[in-house]
């Protein structure tokens, strides 16, 4: 589940490492690089005052020369945070959120416009010493759907060179670690090369959409829809998150092709909720029964909505009031209370929460069958949205020309996964789920790990 607000820890609309999805692991801003001066003040290369870039008269531009006029004057009123930002990121981030931002982002420097369009401006800049990436995009009324400042992409180490090396960097990463390489041959069965507590269940996060994906193809294959089916984005159906289909307009439309494509790109949490409810949550319940040991962990099936809902209202009363029923009993519960609240009822959180209890899982094995599963109803089009963002794993394309990505986030959770075809025809999958209940994992150096592993994990596979 993508966590819109684990950001807010300093920064509520960091985009992320680029290794990782912006919206898989939304990232802080160190406090050490958070200062109190004016913006701009005092920023200097080689000794001398950098100048100010030209901003361009468009609708991005005006709204980042509001924007950095924002961090000295924040925390700003509701009224003003309207005129400026999208309303249903607005309420996605929440007014306290993106002030929270603000004043993290206060003593900001724009030193450079790497990317100019109407509709989008990008560009490098620093807090004090901290240098930063500045994006931000617009809508079509000129208002903000995307902001956030990253730090500069840490570097991936080196692969290692054997198992017993993997494993003795694996286990220093978190408390609990799970891991898999494997062969999918040409039944559809994972042939493992290597595994560490392969079948051990671990909360997913946002591997889970595997499984919508998997029921949405399998519709598609069957005959009850078609990619380019238009879907209207419902309120009802909304979930928190940044960009994608949440900004967009209550009864506006989409279509399945997108949809999908947000869910897996971005990890669109919105985009996944329309997916579950127009094929219904049975046929994906259907669709995790035949592609997982464990099914019963995730029966019910939950949407986004319904987890963020659970874990962030009333708290912990809700929570243990909805565990504590039968199937049956949650079906109800989903339906007559959940559904009747609001996402603006819930209170953040900073620390892992019921990812042992209200989460989706899976072992590692599961995930390599979600991924079998998935080449059978594939074809291009299943093709081209697992293949949309490679999760910085940056497989040599002369060896391995076909790759497919999934992470999952939430707080105290981490996983990677990807499934890659070789230049030879055949396909492997490697996959790395932690996690710890104690407190929240360093992605910011975790994330460059579980790719370094991932990659170590295909070379060594094809040796077996």
């Amino acid at each position: 589940m993508r966590l819109p607000f684990r950001s807010k820890r300093l920064l509520a609309l960091a985009v992320a490492i680029t290794a990782v999805p912006a919206t898989i692991l939304p990232l802080a801003v160190p406090a050490a690089a958070v200062t109190t001066g004016t913006a701009g003040a005092g920023a200097t290369t080689a000794g001398k005052p950098l100048a100010e870039p030209e901003i361009p008269d468009s609708p991005a531009g005006r709204q980042l020369r509001w924007f950095l006029g924002a961090p000295d004057r924040a925390p700003l009123p509701e009224s003003e945070l309207g005129e400026h930002l999208n309303s249903g990121y607005l309420s996605s981030l929440t007014v306290n959120g993106v002030n929270a931002f603000l004043t993290a982002s206060k003593g900001f420097r724009l030193e450079r416009l790497t990317k100019e369009t109407p509709s989008a401006l990008a560009g490098t800049g620093a807090i004090g010493e901290q240098a930063f990436t500045l994006q931000l995009g617009v809508d079509g009324d000129g208002k903000i759907n995307l902001l956030g400042l990253t730090p500069p992409e840490p570097s991936v180490p080196a692969a290692p060179k054997s198992w017993k090396k993997l494993d003795a960097r694996l286990r220093e990463v978190a408390p609990r670690v799970g891991f898999l390489a494997a062969e999918i041959d040409s039944r559809g069965r994972c042939d493992v090369a290597h595994a560490v507590a392969p079948d051990t269940v671990r909360p997913l996060g946002s591997i889970f959409k595997l499984y919508v994906l998997g029921a949405v193809a399998e519709r598609i294959r069957d005959g009850g829809l078609r990619w380019n089916t238009k879907l209207t984005i419902k309120p009802e159906w909304k979930s928190l998150g940044e960009g994608g289909l949440t900004g967009r307009p209550d009864g506006s439309t989409t279509t399945v092709r997108e949809a999908a494509k947000l869910m897996i790109s971005i990890s669109d949490n919105t985009a996944t909720d329309i997916l579950i409810h127009t094929v219904g949550r049975k046929a994906v319940e259907s669709t995790v029964r035949r592609w997982s040991s464990h099914p019963e962990r995730n029966i019910p099936f939950i949407t986004t909505r319904e987890a963020f809902l659970l874990k962030g209202v009333n708290h912990p009363a809700q929570a243990r009031a909805y565990l504590a029923l039968d199937t049956a009993g949650k079906r109800a519960y989903l339906k007559d209370t959940v559904a009747k609240q609001s996402l603006s009822d819930i209170v953040l959180w900073n620390r892992p929460r019921e990812i042992d209890t209200l989460e989706w899982f899976g072992s590692p094995r599961d995930v390599c069958r979600a991924y079998a599963g998935l080449l059978k109803p594939g074809g291009k089009e299943v093709g081209a949205v697992m293949s949309a963002n490679d999760l910085g794993i940056k497989l040599d394309k002369r060896k391995w020309p076909v790759v497919w990505a999934k992470g999952g986030s939430e707080m105290g959770v981490l996983d990677l996964s990807y499934a890659a075809r070789s230049a030879g025809g055949r396909t492997y999958v490697v996959t790395a789920l932690t996690s710890d209940l104690a407190g929240a994992l360093d992605e910011r150096a975790l994330a460059p790990e579980l790719i370094s592993l991932s990659r170590g994990g295909f070379a060594l596979a094809t040796r077996k």
